[in-house]
């Protein structure tokens, strides 16, 4: 593939003459990016540079004579040293060269020629560039060419370049499938044996569609890559018992990890051995593959390690070392030279400061933790930020009998964060419910985004930390939020987010999630054999908003056989969508209480659960004092028959200890890059064993392989569920009431609504305006806060009108300034300090005659002051109706947002105020709308007329696309919005102008920078 240009000089023709062009830029350091590739990978793309001669000429020795005659349409077996010259020397305008590189090495370059219309090399105002890739072919289906183009062409948009032209030989299928699947607006012709393509760089939905797929693919399978090695090396283990890099290494063993295990320890003069494995002196030394290194070795050490892995093709570091971003200012240093080292080797990096990975997965089984226990194999994958967090919920589930599927803690979070496990929790099979610890969102737009698509398919259940101190944690490099924290939450709850208050609440909703069915709605049966904790779930009920039944008493006489009888008819009841049971211990025939039968009541309830109807019901159990039973709940159960015990064995490279037992297997998951066959499960996983306690008829039995029953054995039966249990009441219904909320998000999201056209709409008008008004490149960082005039006109352009309000700095002016509007109007204060207060008496309505207005404005200056403080205007009376308030704004950390609540100081203080992300959709305000306790006062409370809501959700609807078009506009707020029955009337409007922060979630696919 060429450019017009280098045909002619690959045919060893005279070039034309130097043509007069722009003066050479400074290096635009702002085009470096890390990129995630397809496999996985990291690789860096930068400018290529005048420095990079001999790189460039190595890059060319390596890539194929084919690759060569596709690149050039001839045979061109090395370049001269004007081609070397020629695509090393840029203006970094005109014409622009990047690289990928991996381990300071070319592996693919990129570049654009500007040319006019004749196809000769040009400069600006010319629009069009011939674009040529040329990509290593040891590195050819990584996805480094799509990467490629995505940068090429945010750097030509920059540069004014609005279409690129290629010429490809029809044989080149690969490069002309680049162009086809990038979503660009294109046309193709057949021009002289070759195929002519010309792009439109214009971002369309389908480009923007592209480029976030392949982001989710490569990044879910960069952390794929990090849980699924098939070879482990841990770099810092002593000679002695102790330490973190031994207590890693006996964890890997003792939980039977399926591939091979390597010790390293610097200290060796050769090859060893340390806990049955073998060891060398470093990863180097070990002559054999390793796809992920435990670091455990002290900081100063770090960078001599991943030295040594990078250059011996390791894939991904997990790095439990301290000493960076969390010590202070030289740790940060410290913490951005170990992330950059570690990219410029195409790896991946879980750390520093971290805690370890875990993935229970039959053909894996890798624990390369600090855990004490290696957790059961379940279907929730956790993600933590701390590592005592992370050892806490670990421990809240495992004595839930919860099994994990994956297990990240990343420390200070360099590099791997809870938007790449996001992706790889998305694709997982093995994997149904997503919770995550967070103490910071570096990238919330697109976390957002991720977790809106990942919740369509699967829950995702938050708690953050660090929500009030105002700052993030040491080491986060992230945007701190300036909004509440219940704003937060509701914006994340808009995505589809489960968002939790504590950890104990986040293993409460995982639980109910990961082993019962969504309820279809939110009425709730609650029976069990106490009055009194009933009246306490039904209380509990309310309080979240569900609907619970009258409770149904089964009395203290009531046994295992009662409960199962009035399971199976709740289950069976069209009337309610979940269930929940109380249980206490019941008096036996001896009129002592029975403590210990809860083995027996669970096998009663399962029983119920198993006799019932589909669609299935949620079912959650409260009991207080109810020995074995919440053990007993936890284990899913069913009729397969159970394989033997396989025995502990030995492998190259890996051991069992014996202070360590596997844990319970879970059904193998498919990996194409592994000839993985499995098939993968929904809901619990079918073990035919428990992971704690025993089984319904009371046989303890530990952990075994599931093998599939033979042809002619009996068929196998459906798992019935674990049953989550609770000792309070509270926490079951909390737990169930996210469950409801989250069901009827997924229900609503299945049909998504739109965000309307208007055609009164001037966008184009809009936006030269708002540039004028901001002062277009000498706008001052700090923004604007628009007048009056400026804001009404903005405003209009939007198809919002707001009712004037004339200056009235005399009595005669207030009175000149009726005569204008006509009567009656009122007269208000605008002075900062009593703005939007009538309750401190600034506003005074229905002024019908010039002596009513001369009156007020005398009573309003001997009250509160002299004019000049106060500012009086006059303005027309509006419709009576309900004082609203709209506001947008935009937050570092989560983006544009759009407010809506009541005016008045009552809702001000209850925060009964609604948020919507933007861009909003008309059902999106709809519920904002009605989502407020005080809405009634919309919908006729108490015998008033309902309002004109249609009229404010148009307005709102409106505020949102000019806050979405118009990236400058970060704040503006309509109050108060006077909605009358018929129509509505916006009194007061402000809107502040401001140079807009760089939109991370729209640009090429890039890791953060460091």
């Amino acid at each position: 593939m060429h450019s017009a240009s280098e045909q002619s000089e690959a045919a060893d023709q005279p070039t034309p003459p130097a043509r007069p062009g722009p003066p050479d830029h400074s290096y635009p350091d702002h085009w470096e990016a890390d990129v995630v590739l397809r496999d996985g990978g990291t690789a860096r793309i930068r400018p290529i540079t005048a420095d990079d001669a001999d790189r460039l000429v190595s890059f060319y020795e390596q890539v194929s004579d084919e690759s060569k005659y596709y690149r050039f349409f001839a045979p061109y077996p090395r370049l001269s040293a004007k081609d070397v010259h020629r695509f090393t020397h840029h203006d970094f305008v005109d014409r622009v060269g990047l690289a990928a590189t991996v381990g300071g090495e070319f592996i693919a370059t990129v570049r654009y020629d500007r040319i006019d219309d004749r196809g000769l090399p040009a400069s600006g105002p010319a629009d069009e560039a011939e674009v040529a890739f040329l990509v290593q072919d040891a590195h050819q289906g990584r996805g480094v060419a799509s990467a490629l183009l995505e940068h090429i062409a945010a750097v030509a948009r920059e540069r004014d370049i609005r279409r690129f032209a290629a010429e490809v030989l029809p044989a080149n299928t690969k490069m002309i499938k680049v162009f086809t699947d990038a979503g660009y607006t294109q046309k193709r012709s057949f021009e002289d044996g070759s195929v002519r393509l010309h792009l439109d760089l214009e971002p369309t939905d389908r480009s923007l569609a592209v480029q976030r797929a392949r982001e989710q693919r490569a990044e879910a399978r960069s952390v794929q890559r990090l849980l699924t090695p098939r070879s482990v090396a841990v770099v810092g283990v002593g000679r002695t018992p102790g330490g973190v890099g031994r207590t890693v290494l006996r964890n890997l063993l003792g939980t039977g990890f399926t591939g091979r295990v390597y010790a390293v320890n610097a200290a060796l003069t050769g090859p060893g051995s340390l806990d049955g494995v073998p060891a060398h002196p470093s990863v180097g030394a070990i002559g054999e593959p390793v796809d992920l290194a435990i670091v455990a070795v002290p900081a100063e050490r770090v960078p001599e390690v991943v030295a040594d892995c990078g250059e011996h093709g390791v894939r991904g570091l997990v790095v439990l070392s301290a000493g960076y971003a969390e010590s202070g200012p030289d740790g940060r240093e410290r913490q951005r030279a170990l992330v950059r080292q570690v990219r410029s080797y195409g790896m991946r990096i879980i750390g520093p400061n971290a805690f370890g990975i875990i993935n229970t997965a039959a053909d894996v089984r890798l624990d390369a933790s600090l855990a004490p226990q290696m957790p059961a194999a379940g279907r929730i994958g956790l993600f933590t930020q701390s590592g005592a967090i992370g050892i806490a919920l670990l421990a809240g589930l495992h004595r839930r009998g919860a099994g994990l599927s994956s297990f990240i803690s990343a420390g200070n979070r360099a590099d791997v964060s809870g938007n790449d496990f996001l992706q790889y929790g998305y694709d997982d099979p093995g994997t149904d419910v997503v919770l995550l610890y967070l103490e910071s969102i570096g990238n919330p737009r697109k976390f957002t985004r991720l977790a809106r698509r990942t919740a369509a398919v699967k829950p995702v259940v938050v708690v953050k930390g660090a929500r009030h101190s105002g700052s993030a944690p040491p080491g986060h490099r992230v945007p701190v939020t300036r909004i509440p924290h219940a704003t937060v939450s509701a914006l994340l709850r808009q995505a589809g987010v489960i968002r939790v208050d504590t950890v104990t609440e986040l293993v409460d909703a995982g639980l109910l999630l990961a082993a019962q069915p969504l309820p279809a709605g939110p009425r709730v049966t609650i029976l069990g054999n106490s009055e009194s904790l009933g009246l306490l779930t039904y209380d509990a009920c309310l309080t979240e908003g569900l609907r619970p039944l009258r409770p149904l008493d089964l009395t203290t006489g009531a046994v295992p056989a009662d409960f199962r009888d009035a399971l199976a008819a709740a289950l069976a009841d069209e009337t309610s969508d979940a269930v929940v049971v109380t249980a206490i211990p019941w008096v036996g025939e001896d009129g002592a209480p029975e403590f210990g039968d809860g083995e027996v009541l669970a096998a009663a309830l399962r029983e119920a659960v198993a006799s019932a109807p589909v669609p299935a019901k949620p079912v959650v159990v409260v009991h207080v004092e109810m020995g074995g039973l919440a053990e007993a709940l936890a284990v899913a159960t069913s009729t397969r028959p159970t394989a033997p015990s396989r025995p502990a064995g030995t492998t190259q490279g890996r051991a069992t200890a014996p202070d360590r037992a596997p844990s319970p297997d879970r059904d193998q998951r498919a990996d194409p890059d592994q000839g993985g066959t499995g098939t993968p499960t929904t809901g619990t996983a079918i073990t035919g064993t428990p992971t704690t306690g025993a089984l319904a008829t009371g046989t303890p039995t530990t952990g075994t392989l599931p093998e599939a029953p033979a042809p002619d054995g009996p068929a196998a039966v459906p798992a019935i569920p674990a049953i989550p249990a609770y000792p309070a009441a509270e926490r079951a219904v909390r737990a169930l009431a996210e469950a409801v909320r989250y069901g009827q998000w997924r229900r609503q999201a299945a049909e998504p609504g739109r965000v309307p056209e208007y055609d009164d709409i001037d966008e184009p008008g809009a936006a030269a305006l708002v540039e004028r008004l901001l002062g277009g490149a000498e706008a001052d960082a700090r923004g604007v806060t628009l007048d009056t005039r400026q804001t009404r006109e903005l405003l209009a352009r939007y198809g919002i009108a707001v009712r004037p309000a004339l200056p009235a700095p005399t009595p005669d002016a207030a009175v000149a300034a009726a005569a204008r509007l006509g009567y009656p109007v009122a007269l208000k204060t605008t002075a900062p300090h009593l703005r939007h207060r009538p309750d401190l008496g600034g506003v005074r309505l229905d002024l019908a005659t010039e002596g009513q207005l001369r009156t007020a404005y005398a009573e309003l200056t001997e009250v509160l002051g002299r004019a000049a403080e106060l500012q009086p205007v006059v303005q027309a009376m509006a419709p009576r109706g309900v004082d609203t308030v709209v506001r947008a704004a935009i937050d570092p950390a989560v983006g544009a947002f759009l407010s809506f609540g009541l005016a008045g100081a009552a809702s001000e203080l209850l925060g009964d105020v609604a948020h919507r992300l933007v861009p909003a959709t008309d059902r999106d305000v709809a519920e904002q709308v009605r989502s407020l306790r005080t809405a009634p006062l919309l919908f006729g409370w108490r015998g008033a007329a309902p309002v004109d809501t249609p009229a404010l959700e148009e307005v709102l609807l409106r505020v949102s696309r000019l806050v979405d078009a118009h990236p400058e506009v970060v704040a503006v707020s309509l109050e108060p919005v006077v909605v009358a029955p018929h129509g509505l009337s916006v009194l007061g409007a402000t809107v502040r102008l401001a140079p807009p922060a760089p939109r991370t979630d729209l640009g090429p696919r890039s890791l953060p920078r460091y």
